[in-house]
């Protein structure tokens, strides 16, 4: 199936069927999940004839994206780390660790990432790349820090006018690595930032969840086992599910996380959102601009979760509002939680599945 930039593509019956073939799996090993999967099993009465069917609830935190956490970690802050993704800064560290991810378009056709941290943590996060505009609009309502290399002053001020605090390459959170050439060998430590924010006076409530988390997850409306994202003239981005998480590909190439000992693994979330907003320039008063993507007000939106996709729309009124899903009759989408994946994505490109 194909996504437009104005249209949600109404799926047939049989092009869904169609759809459900299964998609090749990678044996790449990825990082565990603690999603509080819903599991069946069967027990006899003491007649021992009839069988009755027990299932386990699926249980649902007060944190970023509904997992739950060690003791202590859950009503703390979150932060985000901003990392690179130039070819020349794969494979990149600490993903496979962060609760959820934000993709967003960058220069050059590139994306970055932005990490959040909310009961996790993470000593090897990078590469740190520098602020852009749309990231200060995502991390607002979080009310946490965002670890960067730096930025443009203009590009700094939209921070400061947004009330969204940050964390600069200063060395007490940072450090350089020598197995890279800069500026692909800056990283962060979250402990350490944590630190830096306490000892500068940041607030340390935790944030509110992403999305609508809930036991009665809304199910998917059509198939989707492998999902294309048309970012620019760059290699296509691949999510592939495996029967438990999708795995990212560059084309046919997994992308890999690596860890601080070295050891490699596939990048694998359990939930991808994809929030399409209209892609503009944002330009500065020294003449430089870079891209940027709308946030606020409304789009369409996609949900791909158990090897389905939910179709809808996202809202968000204001910079401090959390988004809010809505599928096309205008129910909420209620995710299940886990681990997620969120891509900004430009409404004049494709997804497709």
């Amino acid at each position: 199936m194909l996504l437009r930039s104005s249209t949600l593509l109404v799926v047939a019956a049989l092009f869904a069927a169609a759809c459900s073939s299964s998609e090749p799996s990678t044996t790449t090993t990825s990082p565990t999940t603690t999603t509080a999967a819903t599991e069946t099993t069967t027990t006899t009465t003491s007649a021992g004839t009839t069988p009755t069917t027990a299932v386990a609830a699926i249980e649902v935190a007060d944190t970023l994206n509904g997992l739950p956490g060690e003791p202590g970690t859950e009503d703390r802050r979150a932060l985000a780390v901003k990392v690179d993704n130039h070819p020349s800064a794969r494979p990149q560290s600490g993903i496979q660790e962060a609760d959820s991810v934000y993709e967003v378009l960058v220069e050059a056709g590139l994306t970055r990432f932005i990490a959040l941290f909310h009961q996790s943590d993470s000593t090897f996060v990078g590469p740190v790349r520098s602020a852009r505009p749309t990231d200060s609009k995502l991390i607002r309502p979080l009310g946490g820090p965002l670890q960067i290399s730096g930025g443009q002053d203009w590009i700094l001020a939209i921070y400061r006018n947004d009330g969204t605090p940050i964390i600069g390459d200063t060395g007490a959170t940072t450090y350089r690595m020598s197995h890279r050439a800069a500026p692909h060998n800056l990283y962060a430590s979250t402990e350490a930032i944590r630190q830096a924010a306490d000892g500068r006076g940041m607030d340390d409530d935790p944030p509110p969840p992403l999305f609508l988390f809930g036991d009665e997850p809304t199910p998917p409306n059509d198939f989707a086992s492998k999902i294309t994202f048309d970012w620019s003239d760059q290699p296509d981005v691949v999510w592939r599910y495996d029967g438990d998480q999708y795995r990212r590909f560059y084309g046919t190439r997994p992308h890999h996380w690596v860890d601080s000992d070295f050891n490699e693994g596939q990048i694998a979330f359990d939930t991808i959102v994809v929030l399409m907003g209209r892609k503009f320039t944002a330009s500065g008063s020294s003449g430089s601009s870079v891209p940027a993507t709308e946030t606020t007000g409304t789009g369409e939106a996609l949900v791909f979760t158990n090897g389905g996709v939910i179709t809808g729309q996202w809202s968000r009124p204001e910079i401090t509002d959390t988004f809010e899903l809505t599928t096309a009759d205008g129910s909420p989408i209620v995710l299940e939680p886990g681990r997620l994946w969120i891509a900004v994505f430009p409404d004049n490109r494709t997804v497709s599945w």
